[in-house]
């Protein structure tokens, strides 16, 4: 998870399979985005299916973003709580901008944009530093990334080893 991915060139079948896949994994596993590393491909690309701060609901893909954030006196922090699918269970608070913007191309290779504020924000810078080497436990301070590496410990048997890719499976 700490590297960076390959860029997408090809805008073909595969890259629409892989976002078919990489889109039912993040509804079984109940997550808001879901970036290719997390389910082990090398391509930029993340999907999500997140609320912004109004509660509507906006989904989308992005291949090869570009991340755009408020500077200056137009920068306001947002501080909540944060989890990762790569660390079911585990929760802490993340300082993230308020508001974000990403551009990229959707599967099939068209401009797009996503404008984000609330938990939308949150998710798209989330999903774009997957894509780029890193993970939100590098963004908080480190008496706080021990608790979350703590947590997730304590959860880390009710998962798969392989999890987001492999569901939870009922003790039946």
């Amino acid at each position: 998870m700490h590297r960076e991915l390959a860029d997408i060139v090809e805008f073909d079948e595969e890259l629409r399979t892989l976002v078919a896949d990489m889109v039912a994994t993040m509804y079984a596993a109940e997550g808001v985005g879901l970036a290719a590393n997390q389910v082990g491909v090398d391509r930029k690309v993340f999907v999500f299916d997140c609320p912004n701060d109004d509660g509507e609901r906006i989904t989308g893909v992005v291949c090869n973003p570009v991340l755009e954030l408020p500077e200056g006196k137009e920068r306001v922090l947002d501080v909540a709580d944060e989890g990762c699918l790569s660390l079911p269970g585990a929760f802490v608070d993340c300082g993230r901008p308020d508001t974000a913007s990403v551009t990229g191309q959707d599967e099939n290779g068209n401009d797009i944009r996503f404008d984000g504020d609330g938990l939308l924000a949150r998710c798209l810078q989330h999903e774009t530093d997957h894509l780029h080497g890193m993970v939100f436990g590098d963004r908080v301070p480190e008496k706080s990334r021990k608790r979350l590496y703590k947590i997730h410990e304590k959860y880390a048997d009710m998962y798969p080893t392989d999890w987001p890719v492999s569901p939870i499976m009922d003790d039946e």
